[in-house]
């Protein structure tokens, strides 16, 4: 019975990513009626789920901290895709969306996927330990990123608004570039032993236990499923961008918003792989998913966008307002003070999914 069931699944998670990739074709750069809409959302969830089962077939085929690597990288360059399209697409009123795109996604990693995370496995046993060398490394590279790139615009005053001067902004993007290329050896090479799952006694699981890692066909099928399952998220996502675009203003909220809900459409992916780790007690593939995933998108959605302003129209606006600083800032010490005990109970991930609660309520009502 279970072997049927495994094949179900498996049929499943292969046919829904190529009829969602059939749909994004078919209604690429058309206007879709609110039915229609309806459709794609519900093949946009079908992608994501599929995204998840074969990220985690990658993962335990290549072992931790890989497979939370190319998850977070795949889902990262397809969203850089993303915004830069937008971009292109959106004139002037466009100019904020990398800024608040890459600032939702560290909210959303750094607090809502890592509060669920450390809440799942604190609740269920009792603490939720993790590996404090790999996790403040993560942590150091997000705070310096996020600063150079997000903060110091709205200082700078060699161009004005909170935008970089040219000079500038190929700084951060190399800067940025640099750093999160020098995480990604640390990560898998140097130090990979800092970003492995932890016993609460302190001993590294280097491997699963009592399960056979896929085959290499398997894999292959698995990173070939992987990619044509994000892109369908992305392109999806798009083509219901302007659905999504036309009810924030409908309803009167700020632009910003949107942000807010494209990082969130496209960090589902990762925010069900983390939470099902959770539930494992492998709280540090959580942490490498939800840390991994905001470097990333700073690390490279920087660099992207700074390519892409020499053919935009419009202006790039990176700096954050005094509000969103602030809770960068607490983001930041609280991520320092839950990292140093090495362990965490349900008080630390209430606290964060706070944090990330008061940043919504936020972008609704600034």
């Amino acid at each position: 019975m279970i072997t049927k069931l495994r094949a179900v699944a498996a049929q499943w998670t292969v046919v829904i990513p190529v009829v969602s990739f059939l749909v994004l074709v078919l209604t690429w750069h058309e206007e879709l009626p609110g039915w229609v809409v309806a459709v794609v959302a519900c093949f946009l969830v079908g992608a994501v789920l599929s995204a998840v089962h074969h990220a985690e077939v990658i993962a335990h085929w290549s072992g931790e901290p890989f497979g939370s690597l190319v998850l977070a990288v795949a889902v990262t360059v397809i969203e850089v895709a993303l915004i830069v399209t937008l971009m292109a697409d959106g004139g002037d009123k466009s100019s904020t969306l990398a800024r608040d795109t890459v600032f939702a996604a560290v909210m959303i990693t750094c607090n809502g996927i890592l509060g669920l995370s450390i809440l799942v496995a604190a609740v269920k046993y009792r603490t939720a330990v993790f590996n404090a060398e790999g996790t403040g490394a993560a942590l150091a590279c997000i705070a310096t990123l996020a600063t150079l790139s997000l903060v110091l615009p709205t200082f700078t005053t060699s161009s004005p608004g909170p935008q970089f001067s040219t000079t500038q902004l190929t700084f951060a993007a190399t800067a940025s570039l640099v750093v999160y290329g020098l995480f990604v050896a640390t990560q898998t090479v140097r130090h990979r032993d800092y970003f492995l799952p932890v016993t609460p006694e302190g001993r590294v699981l280097d491997e699963e236990e009592h399960a056979f890692p896929p085959t290499i066909r398997a894999a292959g099928i698995s990173l070939l499923m992987l990619a044509v399952a994000l892109v369908s998220v992305v392109g999806l996502a798009k083509g219901v961008s302007p659905t999504i675009e036309k009810a924030v203003d409908d309803a009167g909220l700020p632009h910003a918003v949107v942000g807010v809900v494209i990082a969130m459409m496209v960090l589902l992916p990762e925010t069900i792989a983390a939470l099902r780790a959770a539930v494992r007690n492998r709280v540090q593939t959580s942490l490498n998913l939800a840390l991994g995933s905001a470097l990333a998108s700073i690390g490279l959605t920087i660099p992207a966008v700074a390519i892409a302003s020499s053919w935009l129209s419009g202006p790039l606006v990176l700096g954050l307002g005094p509000a969103h600083m602030v809770l960068l800032t607490l983001t930041i010490v609280l991520l320092t003070l839950t990292v140093i005990p090495r362990r965490a109970t349900p008080l630390q991930g209430a606290v964060h999914l706070a944090v990330l609660a008061g940043y919504v309520v936020l972008a609704l009502n600034p």
